[in-house]
């Protein structure tokens, strides 16, 4: 599943095109991808066409689409909301350009310059979707996600979608609250890579990300989070971090044909991994065999030697 850094990847290849862009039509190629509008497919296509798109804002791995409406459609303030789920893409092509295979939804839009654009929603499984939801204040006063300053002096700035009103903030945002996070590990007796992906507690990390921070700081997947020192749990958060902007700037991680940036591309970063993956394969610090165990239908990679469960961390 992608995870923050392949999210922003997307969110920062949509940003240049989308921003300010206006939807002109739009075709809906199959319904189960609109599976969280609760409208229906004529509400959904009726509802974008005319609108502004304000920005391309991130929080985690949700992505939202503030929208300016032309008229009075909207009761309050809307965003389109689109969730990459197991393996959603989006792209943009140039008008006319070759159909792109298990395309879903198609938006075309005028970019702010004049030149035309679609969007495609391609999903292979279908467990992602599109959705115009309501935005709502956040519940602290500060930005609702990530949109590179393009909402800073917008009344958009501190809104949210209400479907993502629920998720905490994100490791790379700069509103994300160290020392809370780790006071809240201390109630945790849940294994620490459990409360790492927590999406209400810290957002953006799934399986790849979790297991490579806790190999950086040693600990295992499996070590109660309540064990943790505060100082071993300020360096996991630094290592997750890290980790995470490094990511980005590779553009994600790409094992399969399921994560694509805007344009088609696979990103770098696992090339970087030293855990995720790497089953049987020498540890980079010590020498011994990456271990995968079986953990919550998915796998925890880790060196048995270096990430020792203990009484206390």
């Amino acid at each position: 599943m992608p995870e923050l850094p392949e999210v922003e990847t997307v969110r920062a290849g949509l940003a240049p095109a989308l921003t300010g862009a206006t939807v002109t039509a739009v075709e809906v190629l199959d319904e189960r991808s609109l599976k969280r509008h609760p409208g229906g497919t004529r509400d959904f296509i009726d509802s974008l066409i005319g609108c502004r798109i304000e920005a391309v804002v991130r929080r985690g791995k949700f992505l939202w689409l503030p929208l300016t409406a032309p008229d009075a459609r909207f009761a309050g303030e809307v965003a389109l909301v689109g969730h990459l789920g197991m393996s959603g893409q989006m792209l943009l092509r140039d008008t006319g350009a070759e159909p792109d295979k298990l395309t879903r939804v198609i938006m075309y839009a005028t970019e702010a310059n004049g030149q035309p654009v679609e969007f495609r929603f391609v999903d292979q499984r279908i467990f992602g979707s599109l959705a115009i939801d309501d935005l709502v204040a956040t519940n602290d006063g500060k930005p609702g996600g990530f949109s590179a300053g393009v909402l800073a002096d917008s009344p958009l700035r501190d809104r949210i979608p209400r479907s993502a009103a629920h998720i905490a903030r994100d490791p790379l945002d700069a509103d994300f609250d160290v020392a809370a996070v780790i006071a809240k590990f201390a109630k945790k007796n849940s294994g620490i890579k459990r409360v790492l992906l927590d999406q209400n507690l810290l957002s953006g990390i799934g399986n790849i990300y979790a297991d490579e921070a806790l190999w950086r700081t040693r600990l295992h997947y499996d070590q109660p989070a309540s064990s943790i020192s505060k100082i071993k749990a300020k360096e996991l958060l630094e290592h997750v971090r890290v980790i995470l902007q490094d990511a980005v700037a590779e553009g994600g991680t790409s094992f399969d044909e399921q994560y694509k940036n805007v344009n088609g591309e696979s990103g770098y970063f696992e090339v970087s991994l030293n855990a995720y993956g790497m089953t049987d394969r020498p540890c980079n610090r010590c020498g011994k065999a990456i271990k995968r165990d079986s953990w919550m239908n998915r796998g925890s990679h880790f060196c048995p030697n270096c990430q020792r469960l203990r009484k206390k961390a």
